[in-house]
C-alpha cells in the first residue's frame, strides 16, 4: 500500500529533500520511481535515476502477491492493461508438491478457508473432522483453491457477503516487461533517467553522507537523498556505507539457482508451481508466452551441472531460453535506512522466491520510505523506525518461508536430514509449538501472512494440533458434518459458475 495522494505526506515549509538519486533500475529501480512520483513529484521533488543497459538484472521472478494490485491502483495503473503489457497470468495461489513428504500436494491460496462458525475459526472444526476420520482436506472448503484446481478464474465479487468475495489474487507476469511499463510510467511524470555506469561515489567528509554519485562519462550526479537499487552488489548501502549483512543460511541453506523459459504446455493455469527435489525445489510460474522454470537448490548437496540438468529434465515444453546460473546469500542488511541512503531490493536483503515475496519486499520498502520520507535535516527518528518496521518484515517472511522446509517428515537425501536437525529460530519455534499444541495462529496486523496462509502449509504438510478450541466442541459430531458438507457444496457450486482462466484472460487481457 502507499499514502493516498499528497496531502498526506506532511513537510515543512521547506523540505529538507528536493533531490532523490536513484542508482539502478530493474523492478526495484522503476517500482521506487514510481511510488515516489506519483506521491512527492507533485510536491517538488525531482527524481532522477541512472542504470546502464550493459549491467544486467537479476530480476525477483515473475510471481507475485495480492499486495501488487493495490500498489498499481495507488499509482492508477489499468490493470487490464498491465496485464497485457507484461504478459501475464492471474495468480491464486501456490501449489506445493512433496513438501510435507513424497506425493503430497496442497494449494496456499490468497483467501480464506470455510467461515467462522459460532465466532471460532473454521480450522478448529476441521481439526475435529479430521479426529474423527471424515475426510478433512482443507481444499474443498477454499473458492481460490478450488478455482485453481479446476483452472478457473474471476475477480471477487464485490459483495462481501458472496462466497465469491473470499479472496485475493496476484500477477504471474514477465518482470522485466514490468520494469519496463514502469519506466514509462516514470519519465511521463516527470522521471529523468540516465543512462551510465557509475565509477565514483562522494561522500561529506564530515557526516559521511553520500553527496554524489559520478559516471564513466565523467558526468556528476549529485542529490540530497539515494536510493540504493543496484542488486546484490550494494554499490551505496555495502561498498560505499560499508553496512554488513545478516547471513541467514544456517536457516535457509540454498544459496544458488538456474534458471531457463520453455514453451507452454497446456491451459495457462492461475497458480505458481513450487515442487520439492532432493536437493531445493523447482518452481514453475506460467505466463501467457511461456513458462518460467528454476531450481532453486543448496551447493553442499548437489553441483551446479546436476541441478541444471535436473531442472532441465523436467520442462514441459521446448526451451526459449540457456539456463541462467545466480549465486546468493540469504538473509538481510543489518540497516537497510543509513545516513541519506535507503537499500531497496537486493541490495537490501534476499530471501529465496519460494513464496514470491521479492517484489513485496520492495513494496513494503517504498511504502514505508514515503510514509517516512525526510521532511527536516535531522531525520533519526524516522529511519530507526524504518529499520526497524524492515527487520519485521524480513524477519517474518523468513520464518514463514523455513516453516515449509522443517514442517516435513522427508528424510530421503542428506539435504532434508539437514533441514529436520536444524535448530529453528525462536520465534518460529514458538510459532510451531503453539499451533501443534492448541490450533492458535500467531496473528499479525501487518505482514504478507495472515492466517490463512499458516493454515495451508501446516494443514497441507501434515501438521494437525492436538488440542482444538474449546468453543468448536459445543457442535455435536453429526452436526458437524452437515455442516462441512454445506460448506464444501456451497463453495463447489460457487466455483462451477466461474469463467475457464484462458476465456476470462481472453475476454478482458489477452496480449498481442
Amino acid at each position: 500500500m502507499m499514502p493516498t495522494n499528497p496531502e498526506s505526506i506532511k513537510i515543512d515549509d521547506k523540505p529538507a529533500v528536493k533531490k532523490v538519486v536513484i542508482v539502478g533500475g530493474g523492478t526495484a529501480g522503476w517500482m521506487s520511481a514510481a511510488g515516489l512520483c506519483s506521491v512527492l513529484a507533485p510536491l517538488g521533488l525531482e527524481i532522477i535515476l541512472v542504470e546502464s543497459e550493459a549491467i544486467g538484472t537479476v530480476g525477483v521472478g515473475e510471481a507475485t502477491l495480492p499486495h501488487i494490485r493495490f500498489f498499481n491502483q495507488k499509482l492508477g495503473i489499468d490493470e487490464n492493461e498491465l496485464m497485457k503489457a507484461t504478459k501475464a497470468t492471474y495468480k491464486l495461489g501456490i501449489e506445493f508438491k512433496n513438501w510435507g513428504k513424497i506425493g503430497d500436494s496442497y494449494i496456499h491460496p490468497f483467501g480464506d478457508f470455510g467461515f467462522p462458525i459460532n465466532r471460532t475459526g473454521f480450522h478448529h472444526y476441521i481439526s475435529r473432522a479430521h479426529k474423527m476420520g471424515l475426510p478433512s482436506h482443507l481444499d474443498q472448503y477454499s473458492v481460490p483453491v478450488m478455482a485453481a484446481r479446476k483452472a478457473k478464474f474471476q475477480t471477487p465479487h464485490p459483495d462481501s457477503e458472496n462466497v465469491l468475495s473470499t479472496f485475493g489474487y496476484a500477477y504471474q507476469f514477465d518482470a522485466g516487461l514490468y520494469a519496463a511499463y514502469l519506466r514509462e510510467f516514470c519519465e511521463k511524470r516527470g522521471v529523468t533517467r540516465v543512462e551510465g555506469r557509475i565509477n565514483k561515489v562522494t561522500q561529506n567528509n564530515e557526516n559521511g553522507e553520500i553527496e554524489a554519485v559520478t559516471l564513466e562519462s565523467g558526468e556528476t550526479l549529485s542529490g540530497d537523498f539515494f536510493i540504493d537499487c543496484s542488486g546484490f552488489r550494494g554499490l551505496l548501502i555495502s561498498q560505499t556505507l560499508d553496512i554488513p549483512y545478516r547471513d541467514w543460511t544456517n536457516h535457509l541453506p540454498c544459496d544458488r539457482a538456474v534458471t531457463a523459459a520453455c514453451e507452454a504446455v497446456g491451459p495457462e493455469l492461475p497458480y505458481t508451481k513450487a515442487t520439492a527435489k532432493s536437493s531445493g525445489w523447482q518452481w514453475r510460474i506460467p505466463l501467457q508466452h511461456r513458462i518460467g522454470n528454476g531450481y532453486v537448490y543448496c551447493s553442499e548437496f548437489i553441483n551446479d551441472d546436476e541441478a541444471e540438468s535436473s531442472m532441465l529434465s523436467d520442462l514441459e515444453g521446448s526451451q526459449l531460453s540457456a539456463p541462467k546460473r545466480l549465486r546468493f546469500t540469504t538473509g538481510q542488511r543489518q540497516k537497510s535506512w543509513v545516513k541519506n541512503c535507503v537499500a531497496i531490493g537486493l541490495s537490501g536483503g534476499f530471501l529465496e522466491p519460494l513464496e514470491s515475496t521479492g517484489i513485496y519486499l520492495i513494496q513494503e520498502a517504498i511504502t514505508n520510505l514515503i510514509e517516512m520520507f525526510p521532511t527536516q535535516t535531522s531525520y533519526e527518528v524516522d529511519r530507526e523506525e524504518y529499520n526497524r518496521l524492515m527487520d519485521i518484515e524480513f524477519e517474518r517472511v523468513r520464518d514463514f518461508l523455513l516453516l515449509h522446509y522443517v514442517a516435513t517428515t522427508r528424510n530421503d537425501s542428506p539435504f532434508w536430514r539437514y533441514l529436520t536437525s536444524m535448530k529453528l529460530p525462536e520465534s518460529l519455534k514458538h510459532k510451531m509449538d503453539l499451533f501443534k499444541s492448541t490450533g492458535r495462529v500467531v496473528s499479525y496486523e501487518t505482514g504478507a501472512f495472515k492466517d490463512p496462509s499458516w493454515l495451508a502449509v501446516y494443514y497441507g504438510q501434515n501438521i494437525v494440533p492436538a488440542h482444538v478450541d474449546p468453543l468448536s466442541l459445543h457442535m455435536p459430531d453429526s452436526v458437524l458434518s452437515g455442516q462441512l458438507d454445506s460448506v464444501s457444496q456451497t463453495i463447489s457450486q460457487a466455483v462451477q459458475s466461474m469463467l475457464s482462466h484462458k476465456d476470462y484472460i481472453d475476454a478482458h487481457c489477452r496480449a498481442l
